[in-house]
Formats: structure tokens, sequence, C-alpha cells
């Protein structure tokens, strides 16, 4: 973060502050079996600049804001301007809807062994909390005027965040007005499998196969919880088919928008989350974008045209129509 802070006038950056007393409940006892604290994190902004030509000005009256996170399988990635991927889809984000500003939180990146172990589970978790706490109490946003968004492990810590606010219910942090899943990565034990499971079936047609077949995100987020502990755990895998109970997971969410790519290895567990939301939320309340032939994270490609405008027009379409 530090190398962030030096160019943080090129860039966009800002510091958030650790919130170690909004760490609670079952996260709390998880953080302190994997030793994970809260500590100082930071993200950029995009977008709209301040009168002194600064990032990071509050919020003007009934403003929108999207709340970003990277994808990356939780091992890599970053919402730095250099990420050409990132910056399509934020490209796409302020193109394609009214909202003017974008912030990216830059949490912490797990490692597991033979690299060291650092960041399991929940530590992203733990950052992204303090990141929507900047936001509301920092900056001013009204959270109804908040879309948590998130794109592959990114749309799993969206999912996260926004069902942290909603089991936990804290008087100064309501739960935000949107979600948005963007090719989110829902089940890391990978229990969708089989001859005819779109892990197989599209192994050829998408690039994310060594991500998943090499068991490394599930032991860098495991770190010293139990075995089972990705299979079973509805916050890191919400669309496993090993939870021993679904209902309920989604109670008091948010209006959702999940997008799938139909080429993608993890269609199957994206559709399963679609499932469970529906069952638990009003199902107008969920709306699924499917796009036929489109690998994981399509809407970051900029040559993975028409499907990536489209899309951006149709997730625009839907923003613009709720907020």
């Amino acid at each position: 973060m530090e190398k962030f802070a030096q160019e943080a006038d090129r860039v966009g950056f800002v510091w958030v502050e650790p919130t170690p007393n909004l760490v609670v409940g079952e996260i709390r006892d998880k953080a302190a079996i994997n030793g994970v604290q809260a500590i100082r994190t930071g993200g950029f902004w995009f977008g709209t600049k301040g009168a002194d030509g600064q990032v990071g000005q509050r919020a003007s009256p009934n403003e929108k804001v999207f709340y970003h996170l990277h994808g990356g399988g939780f091992v890599m990635g970053s919402s730095h301007p250099s990420n050409k991927l990132m910056m399509a889809c934020f490209d796409g984000f302020l193109q394609h809807t009214k909202v003017t500003r974008i912030f990216a939180l830059e949490y912490r990146i797990s490692v597991a062994p033979p690299f060291g172990s650092e960041n399991p589970f929940p530590a992203a978790l733990v950052d992204a909390i303090a990141g929507y706490r900047y936001l509301v109490e920092d900056i001013g946003f009204d959270p109804k005027n908040i879309i948590i968004s998130g794109d592959s492990a990114g749309g799993n810590l969206a999912y996260a965040v926004a069902r942290y606010l909603s089991v936990n219910k804290f008087h100064n942090l309501p739960n935000a007005g949107a979600v948005l899943m963007l090719s989110p990565t829902v089940d890391w034990a990978c229990t969708h499998i089989g001859r005819e499971s779109s892990m197989e079936k599209n192994s050829a047609s998408d690039f994310v196969h060594a991500i998943f077949t090499s068991g490394y995100t599930f032991r860098a987020l495991q770190g010293r919880l139990p075995d089972d502990e990705v299979a079973t755990n509805a916050w890191i895998s919400p669309a496993s088919l090993k939870l021993p109970s679904t209902h309920g997971v989604f109670t008091g969410f948010p209006k959702t928008c999940i997008v799938s790519g139909g080429a993608e290895m993890t269609l199957d567990p994206m559709r399963t989350l679609r499932d469970r939301m529906v069952a638990d939320m009003n199902p107008k309340a969920v709306t699924y974008i499917e796009v036929p032939d489109s690998t994981h994270d399509f809407f970051t490609a900029t040559w993975h045209e028409p499907e990536r405008t489209n899309t951006l027009k149709e997730v625009g379409a839907w923003i613009d129509s709720m907020l």
C-alpha cells in the first residue's frame, strides 16, 4: 500500500482505516482461528473529482457510487489503474450508467504453501467491511445509493459484504442499495462436478481451469480452518452443494444482479446461486443475465464484443431503473 500512497495524486489512492469493532460473530471467530486482524488498507477512486481536483470528495445529495471489489481468485489482482482489465470494466460502468464515481478497494491477497501462508479467510472480508464504512461515514454516501459490485472472486466478496451487513444489522451501517456480481466464483470447493457439469463441458472454452484444479485458492482461504470448511461455509462457497443448509442465507439481501457467461466453467455454481437467492428473496429482487458463448469475466475484455458492451448496457439499465 505504501507504494500506492507515494503516487496517490496520480492514481487516485486513499487510505482506509481499520474497523476492528465491526469484526463480530462468526467472522470474528474464524479470524481468531486464522490469526486475521483488522489492518489499514486503501483503495482507488475513478470518475469525477472534487472542485479542488482531488479524489475522495464528500458525496453530493443523492449521489450514487460503485463500491467495487476486484477479481483474481483471492490470490492475485488489483484495481490499480495499470490493470487494463479492470479499467475496461470501470470504463463500461461510467459509460453505460448514470453513476459518476467508483471506489475500488485494494483488499489483502491470500497466500498458500509453498509460498508461505498469509491473509487467509476472512482477511478480504474484514478489509471490505472497512471499505464500506469508509464510504458511508467518511465520504457520506447514503447506503441506499451504494452498489456493491465485484467480478470473479470479487463477486463472491460483494455477496459476503452484503450478507455480513444483513446478518449483523449495524445501526450506523445499513445495507447497500444493490449488489452486482459479475462472473462470481461461489463454489471454491468445486462441488459441481461430473461429465455433464459446466466444469467439464466448458473446460475448453474458458481459461480458469488451472485456478480450480490446482486447489491453490482453496488452501489460501482455508488457512488453519478445518479441511471441510471451504465446502461447508456459506461465507466462502455460497453455491456449494455440501452446505448443511441454505435456507435464510440471502434473507434481507439488497436487490441483486448476477451476470454469467454461457461458456464459463463455473456456470453451474452461478445458476445454483441464482436459485438459492430466488428461494430466499422476492424473485423480482434477483436479476440473472446469462450471456451465450461468453467466458469468465468477459466484460473486462475489450475484444469480447458485442457481448461486453451489450451486457454493460443491460447492467446499466438495471442500475439506473432501480436507484
